[in-house]
């Protein structure tokens, strides 16, 4: 199967789970939302920041290390799997020490603590399922990947409505995710050994020096995404209320649930682009280009439908009590776009030992974040913070097209002359739905689809090279079925 037919395989499958995992997670999050409030998801929410900032000790790039040799060599994947699961145990436990005396010396409420203490252990248990998928990633059956997610979503949505339905307190509460994640893990493990191989003892503690080494930049660099990722929050907290926090994240999950499309993407794609960067650097530089174009072509149209539907989308879903969220979605959503842009380039960064790069500018930006939000919050609460991470998010995307446009990897006149095209079609979506905001608004969203991919049509966004990939992926599908 050639690399376009397999990123294209991979693509769908995940699509497809995440479609299913898409409309599980606007349930649970409607539902946790208007249970809790805008306080008590405050709470849920800074120990989800705090989770997630602390998390990333618990990987130090070790799975995206793992990707990117075993997809090369799989001859080694035992030699990893059980080397890299010890190396984890041990940093689960110190992150989870770490975490709860941070909180603690913060002046946190008990009730704070001990909900940041059970996410935490969900977080270790997911640091294990992140390695088995890493597993999956570099062999490229991504199935496995895409049911372990519906999983998750599924036991955190019947977790959820339990939890509601015996008037669960906050701290009671947060076993929710704690149980969908030992779930997942049960699953991705017996997969493991049903599938692939049994582990075999294989301790090599020289490898521990080479991979930690090797990892670091990685670890690095997801630790400085992370920092502008969830220090919003967690500053919100400290500087205003969980009210605020809940409000802002509102909006915030919202935009993350967005990330899942550009998520998806870099998971098909990651384990051929280490390929490519080895055997053809002509079609890693096409594949790069390609799923450029088809990120830009959602992102674009996303950013300015959400804008225009800001309060109906957030009273949908929230209600009344979150109807200030409304500000922060409408701003926060363009930060989705610039990550949408900047996931082919941290893609082809990952994947052709651009590390270093990355972890130049994730570091930088970091920085930029965390100065921003202290000068932005104080004055302008969850607005400022919502600013500062579009600029964060645009300063990343700028520097990484800066880094790869030296081999090539994109051509300006051609690529702005792509973008001009796509933000004039979805200005037109946005006045067509404009017009139409009378209407409901699950019969506005294929509409302005519908019109929106009409305009890309006439505008000739669509090339020969992308109809054959299309037709590519209906011959690999239709393949499947027979």
């Amino acid at each position: 199967m050639r690399p376009v037919e397999r990123i294209a395989k991979n693509t769908f499958a995940l699509f497809l789970s995440n479609a299913f995992i898409l409309a599980l997670s606007f349930f649970y999050t409607m539902y946790v939302a208007r249970y809790l409030g805008a306080e008590g998801y405050g709470i849920i929410s800074t120990a989800l920041a705090f989770t997630g900032i602390f998390g990333i000790f618990t990987d130090l790039g070790l799975t995206q290390l793992t990707v990117r040799d075993i997809a090369r060599d799989k001859g080694e994947v035992n030699l990893y799997l059980v080397n890299i699961a010890l190396i984890k145990l041990i940093l689960v436990v110190i992150t989870l020490a770490l975490l709860v005396a941070t909180v603690t010396l913060m002046g946190y409420s008990s009730t704070s603590i001990k909900v940041v203490f059970i996410i935490a252990l969900s977080v270790g248990v997911a640091a294990f399922t992140g390695l088995i998928n890493s597993i999956f990633q570099a062999y490229e059956r991504m199935q496995f990947v895409s049911i372990g997610n519906s999983i998750n979503s599924i036991a955190l949505l019947c977790a959820a409505l339990f939890a509601i339905s015996s008037g669960f307190d906050v701290v009671n509460f947060a076993f929710v995710y704690l149980f969908a994640n030992l779930t997942t893990f049960v699953y991705s493990a017996a997969v493991l050994v049903r599938d692939f191989f049994k582990p075999k003892p294989q301790i090599d503690l020289s490898f521990w020096r080479t991979v930690l080494r090797e990892a670091l930049p990685f670890g690095l660099t997801g630790f400085f995404i992370t920092i502008y990722y969830w220090t919003d929050s967690v500053m919100l907290s400290y500087m205003k209320s969980y009210e605020v926090v809940g409000l802002y994240n509102a909006a915030y999950r919202l935009m993350i649930v967005l990330l899942v499309v550009p998520g998806v993407l870099s998971m098909a794609i990651i384990p051929a682009m280490s390929k490519l960067y080895v055997n053809s650097k002509d079609m890693l530089r096409f594949t790069q280009q390609r799923s450029f174009k088809y990120l830009a072509m959602i992102g674009f149209p996303i950013g300015v439908g959400t804008t225009i539907l800001s309060d109906e989308i957030i009273l949908l879903i929230f209600g009344e009590e979150y109807s200030q969220a409304a500000i922060a979605l409408r701003i926060l959503v363009w930060s989705s776009v610039c990550i949408f842009l900047s996931s082919s380039f941290s893609s082809l960064l990952r994947s052709s030992n651009g590390q270093m790069a990355l972890l130049r500018i994730t570091a930088l930006c970091a920085m930029e974040n965390v100065v921003l939000n202290l000068v932005a919050i104080p004055a302008y609460s969850y607005a400022g913070a919502s600013v500062t991470t579009v600029i964060t998010e645009f300063t990343v995307l700028a520097l990484f097209a800066l880094v790869t446009l030296k081999d090539r990897y994109w051509e300006p006149a051609q690529t702005f002359t792509l973008i001009s095209k796509i933000i004039l079609a979805s200005l037109l979506m946005g006045c067509f739905v404009f017009a139409l905001r009378f209407l409901s608004i699950f019969l506005l969203v294929p509409l302005g689809a519908a019109f929106y991919f009409a305009v890309a049509y006439i505008f000739r966004i669509f090339d020969e090279d992308d109809k054959a990939i299309f037709y590519r992926i209906l011959r690999v599908k239709g393949e499947e079925k027979r």
